[in-house]
């Protein structure tokens, strides 16, 4: 019996090829009672292995092998200190587990240089339920063999019995064929007979089967860069990196039966178990005198008495159904949480969203002000967000202005701490087009074949090598008759899908009540931000509080515009309360004019907009809803437009519908929609109404054969006949595939008609604010600039007097924001307004050039200026400008030179 314990997965960012359901399907067909996971420096992959482990029946062993400073983690000289060893460490328990978690941790937030690194003395502070291999040649005892240094060699493996203690090190035995292994096996069994520190053999795995090396040796190639045909690039001169059965492995170390056996006793004592089921939700700490549900409670009955004056029966009820499933569900510190940083945007002026997703349909959010949208009003349901027959954490996801979103999340970190907030990483995969092209690269075969394959693959959204080679005929062709492109289509198929690198997740941001690392490892990125190791689903698995903040440049554009309009004209517009009946903002919707409104521009949403002719807010809703492609081809649009204008009659199956649709002309819009129809006539809870949605909408045939029983039944007692009860059903089932969340529709129909009614009241101002947002893109500037013309508004040049750094609106007019000019950077921008505004305005060009640094303002942002017509309203023509740059730089390093004496 053989385990083996080091292992590289997908996860060894282009380094490892060995799939982890392949992997782990292989260890189970040789038989193998339990697998380790030992990625580079990093635990990326661990939960993916531990579950693909639990699923077949074998023992995950977690680990990772990783890197040793030469001298200590804070040592960075260069040639000295990233001469990195390599050390693995698997979990034995729970207590090793969480080590782990730090080390691999500390690597990153402390020790990263070229990699990330720990020390010896980090080694030993976290050394507990921890056993640790001497790893590779590239570890450290094996390294000071093959450099000659035996008796130091002899003494580092000392340093390592002596942090891990008797019994926790072994010295690691490989085979794959290299000269040097054999070298260092010799020394190693020296060593042990000398000092008893136990042996174990290894294979450093790093694909599944042998005929996987070339995979591997194209993913390494691209990983540095080079072609496989590079004599001088990195390259494993062997292909016995593979996941050998135990027979192979026994062949290999025949005369060493011990440290064979050794990888089944090491397996065996290792013990890690993972909880998916619990939830660890940080505390908020509450004033005196309250627990977390009653400071909720207060916090909503000022809320609601602030937005209804004194709550009807039916706020009332309401809010007392959700706080009561909240405090059941123990989610009230959830809810705080998110309370008080939006409560402290709104402090700051950063401009906060509606509300998205779900959260829309509960009034404890609307009235913390978390969400912007009258659930009571637009008959939202709360439990479509948070259901008490389905337990689930509630999912609220929160738009910032763009620009001010981080201001966001560092008081969340300054709240709880920098060791309990984090953003989430999320990994770059390859594509199947990007996975050809890196391909052909390291292949080194001519880019104009590569592009041509990989223009082969259709365009669309998850499209797969596989797939593609059924789905497009020439590339099929192409695939069975060139041997050359064969070899480049299954080399890309083999890696398509892999994790190619680590970044920041846009929105994600973890926060717990424990250190992070009590939970998971820490991940630094190049710009220094900390994040997790794990993706969003794992982190949400684990049982920790994951929320999206995310950055929304339409609200960054709304707060721009508020702004100016204050600014030009002294009006102070509170755009969460402006009049949802505005009748310049219906006629523009109707008229189609729509470019730069949220949500609304597209061609076909305009076309939709001038049929239409929305009248109602809940028309905007519907919009949002119905403009998708599944309504879009169903035939549903077309209904609702000719219901609404009256072309066509509304029929309802039954009376006791129409309450329920006639705000939709009796089309089925919205999931709320086929709740709402299960518990008027069929007396289904709103929760369990909930999960026949879901049931519906995945289309689970079983489920739903019993939940039509129960409905046809539970209609009877409203005395509706069984055959118009099952038609009824039938209708439901039909629309709940393409019927959407209502909550968020009606979020986003709140921004949609926001910006229409800013472009419809406020002209200039929206379409300067609009202007600035997109100020970098040159062809969304060229297309707004035209809007405008359509829309009678003078886009005036930029200009070195009147131009701020972005669009502003004067008198009646735009102005060209001098940022938005290509080739003037952000510096040379701040320098000209901060010199206008100290010494006034510029007399001349000469003026111009002796009061600027030539270190800002250069030949390049000059020309830019000068070809953008900022110095036409001087006098000058720019063909005149363009001969004089010389001369005015010339000028401005004169005046340096005198300002500088």
């Amino acid at each position: 019996m053989f385990v083996h314990l080091h292992l590289h997965t997908e996860y060894s960012l282009l380094d490892g090829a060995a799939r982890i359901e392949q992997v782990v399907g292989a260890a189970r067909s040789f038989g193998m009672p339990a697998l380790a996971i030992t990625d580079h420096g990093a635990m990326y992959g661990v939960i993916d292995f531990y579950k693909a482990c639990r699923e077949e029946g074998i023992k995950p062993i977690l680990g990772c092998e990783v890197y040793v400073a030469p001298r200590t983690m804070a040592d960075r000289t260069p040639h000295v200190d990233d001469n990195l060893y390599h050390l693995v460490l698997l979990a034995e328990n729970q207590e090793g587990y969480r080590n782990l978690l730090t080390l691999v941790s500390l690597g990153f937030t402390e020790g990263f240089y070229y990699k990330p690194r720990v020390d010896k003395g980090v080694l030993a502070r976290y050394s507990k339920g921890l056993i640790a291999l001497s790893g590779c040649i590239a570890g450290e005892v094996p390294a000071r063999v093959l450099t000659g240094e035996l008796a130091q060699a002899r003494q580092s493996a000392g340093e390592y019995q002596d942090i891990f203690g008797a019994g926790n090190f072994f010295l690691e035995m490989q085979d794959h064929g290299y000269n040097e292994q054999q070298v260092v096996n010799r020394e190693l069994l020296k060593i042990h007979r000398e000092t008893g520190i136990p042996l174990v053999a290894t294979n450093d795995v790093h694909y599944v089967r042998k005929e996987d090396a070339g995979s591997q040796d194209v993913l390494l190639a691209i990983q540095t860069g080079k072609s496989v045909d590079d004599p001088n690039r990195l390259k494993f001169q062997s292909q016995e990196l593979y996941l050998k059965s135990g027979e192979e492995m026994e062949s290999l170390f025949g005369e060493s039966p011990r440290a064979i056996q050794n990888t089944v006793e090491i397996a065996e004592r290792c013990m890690v178990d993972m909880d998916f089921g619990n939830l660890y939700l940080p505390d908020y700490r509450v004033p005196d005198g309250y627990t977390a549900d009653s400071y909720l409670a207060e916090l909503c009955c000022r809320g609601i008495r602030k937005i209804y004056g004194e709550p009807g029966d039916e706020a009332q009820k309401r809010l007392e159904l959700e706080l009561g499933v909240i405090k059941q569900m123990g989610y009230a510190p959830y809810f705080l949480i998110v309370w008080d940083f939006i409560y402290f945007a709104r402090q700051k002026g950063i401009p906060v969203g509606p509300g998205r997703g779900s959260a829309a349909g509960s009034l404890v959010a609307y009235s913390l002000g978390i969400t912007n949208i009258d659930p009571l009003k637009y008959g939202l349901l709360f439990e479509r967000f948070l259901n008490p027959e389905r337990i689930t954490m509630p999912d609220i996801d929160i738009d910032f202005c763009f620009e001010r979103r981080g201001e966001v999340i560092d008081y969340v970190v300054q709240k709880y701490g920098a060791d309990k907030v984090a953003q989430i990483i999320t990994f770059g995969t390859m594509a199947a087009r990007a996975a050809i092209r890196d391909v052909g690269r390291a292949l080194n075969m001519p880019y104009g074949e590569v592009d041509r394959v990989a223009k082969l693959v259709p365009a669309e959204l998850h499209v797969t090598i596989e797939k593609a080679l059924s789905d497009a005929p020439e590339l099929r062709e192409l695939y069975d008759r060139e041997p050359e492109i064969k070899k480049l289509i299954d080399t890309a198929a083999a890696l398509e899908g892999m994790p190619r690198h680590a970044s920041t997740h846009a929105a994600g941001v973890v926060i717990t009540g424990e250190p992070l690392t009590h939970y998971l490892p820490l991940y630094k990125t190049t710009d220094g931000a900390v994040t997790t190791q794990f993706a969003k689903e794992t982190v949400e698995e684990l049982g920790l509080l994951k929320m999206d903040l995310l950055g929304l440049r339409t609200l960054t554009v709304i707060g721009d515009a508020v702004r100016m309009v204050a600014e030009s004209k002294g009006e102070s517009i509170d755009i969460e309360h402006i009049s949802l009946e505005d009748r310049n903002t219906y006629e523009m919707l109707a008229r189609g004019e729509t470019a730069g409104v949220f949500q609304l521009e597209s061609s076909g949403m305009r076309s939709i907009l001038r049929e239409l002719k929305p009248e109602v807010f809940e028309d905007i809703i519907a919009l949002v809803a119905l403009y998708r492609p599944g309504p879009l081809g169903s035939g549903m649009v077309e209904d609702f437009v000719k219901n609404k204008h009256g072309r066509k009659k509304v029929k309802y199956l039954h009376p006791m519908l129409e309450p329920v649709l006639k705000s939709t002309y009796g089309v089925i819009v919205y999931q709320e929609q086929v709740m709402r129809i299960a518990s008027d006539l069929a007396g289904f809870t709103l929760g369990e109404a909930d999960l026949l949605r879901r049931a519906m909408g995945k289309k689970k045939p079983e489920i739903i054969a019993g939940l039509r029983s129960k409905f046809v039944e539970g209609a009877k007692h409203n005395d509706i006949n069984e055959v118009i009860a099952g038609q009824i059903f039938d209708l439901m089932e039909y629309f709940a595939g393409y019927g959407f969340n209502k909550s968020h529709s009606a979020a986003y129909a709140l921004v949609a008609y926001q910006t229409a009614y800013l472009k419809a009241n406020y002209p200039m101002h929206y379409m300067a604010a609009l202007l600035t947002s997109i100020k970098d893109n040159t062809d969304k500037v060229a297309a707004y600039i035209e809007e405008c013309r359509r829309m009678g508004i003078e886009v005036l040049p930029p200009d070195v007097n009147e131009s701020r750094d972005s669009f502003t609106a004067v008198d009646d007019k735009i102005r060209f924001g001098l940022a938005a000019v290509k080739n003037v950077g952000l510096a040379a921008v701040e320098a000209i307004i901060r010199v206008r505004d100290q010494g006034g305005p510029y007399q001349c060009y000469a003026d111009f050039c002796r009061r600027l640094d030539t270190r800002v303002v250069n030949k390049r942002v000059l020309e830019s200026l000068i070809k953008g017509g900022a110095f036409d309203s001087l006098g000058y023509r720019r063909a005149q400008l363009m001969a004089a740059v010389d001369v005015g730089l010339s000028l401005a390093q004169q005046s340096q030179r005198e300002r500088e004496n």
